[in-house]
């Protein structure tokens, strides 16, 4: 399960799955005039509502959140993981509103006047409306808002990649570095002597090789660099040879190299190795 590839809109219903749990420990029926210390039973004392309203919004929320980390949609019956989702938690949310307005069910039915005292809906059932009210509407909205699209972890930035043709720093084992060729070695015992060598009495000065002018790295037609990118919403990535189908799918949250400019798209290459062409650059954000 990639957690990066989670939107905002997956942590809206997450946050509503946490306040429909904590929701759940409180109270179910609000009473006038009952004391303080009388003990009503919270939304778990009452069988239906914790079916129809806290188990269904809690797993709606899970199936919405799992089908959006997995890598390749997983179905049921024909129907997305998400669409399972999507449908319990409308579910809890249709159901947490008819106990709103028949919180005792049809038991204040009975007879005349049984209506009279009969509790109101407590602390905990109001807030588990609003949690799967909440809940519903971002699982809804989250693939039709693109504010609700956009990643909920920001991708950490990655390296600077080398431009082609550029040589490893200095170092040991490398030209230049201490203990590669050409190093001046100092004798035992003694410090190094910088500047040239000096030469015997009588013997002619050496021509010193002039050195080399470092050649620039070539850079690729038309002065591109290859850079890092990360997508802001799933994006395919297609065939280099025009192909109309995807050959993989660019997630939000995790970085991708582009090494080519093709007019107005891309040629990434993902962590893989597979190379295609991102048609969509709009909204990328450059590392």
């Amino acid at each position: 399960m990639n957690i990066r590839s989670l939107t905002r809109g997956d942590g809206v219903v997450i946050g509503a799955a946490v306040l429909l749990f904590i929701a759940s420990f409180l109270g179910l029926y609000s009473i006038d005039g009952v004391p303080d210390d009388y003990d009503l039973p919270s939304l778990w004392g009452s069988g239906p509502v914790v079916l129809s309203v806290v188990l269904a919004g809690l797993i709606g929320a899970a199936l919405v959140v799992v089908s959006r980390g997995l890598p390749q949609p997983r179905k049921i019956a024909g129907l997305d993981l998400g669409q399972f989702g999507i449908a319990f938690t409308v579910f809890a949310a249709w159901s947490a509103l008819g106990n709103i307005f028949d919180v005792t069910g049809g038991i204040d039915n009975i007879g005349p006047g049984s209506n009279d005292g009969a509790p109101d809906a407590g602390t905990g059932l109001i807030l588990a409306l609003i949690a799967t009210l909440i809940m519903a509407a971002a699982a809804i909205a989250t693939p039709l808002v693109p504010a609700l699209k956009a990643a909920l972890v920001g991708a950490p930035r990655p390296a600077a990649p080398q431009p082609y043709g550029a040589q490893p720093q200095s170092g040991y084992g490398y030209p230049g570095g201490p203990g590669g060729p050409g190093a001046q070695q100092p004798s035992f015992g003694g410090q190094p002597q910088p500047g040239p060598q000096q030469q015997p009495y009588g013997a002619q000065p050496q021509q010193q090789p002039q050195p080399q002018q470092a050649q620039a790295p070539q850079q690729p037609a038309g002065d591109f660099s290859p850079f890092w990118f990360a997508v802001p919403v799933p994006r395919p990535l297609f065939a280099e040879d025009g192909s109309p189908a995807p050959i993989a799918e660019l997630a939000p949250g995790t970085w991708y190299l582009a090494v080519e400019q093709r007019g107005a798209t891309l040629v990434a290459q993902t962590q893989d190795g597979r190379r295609g062409v991102l048609q969509d650059t709009s909204g990328i954000q450059r590392g």
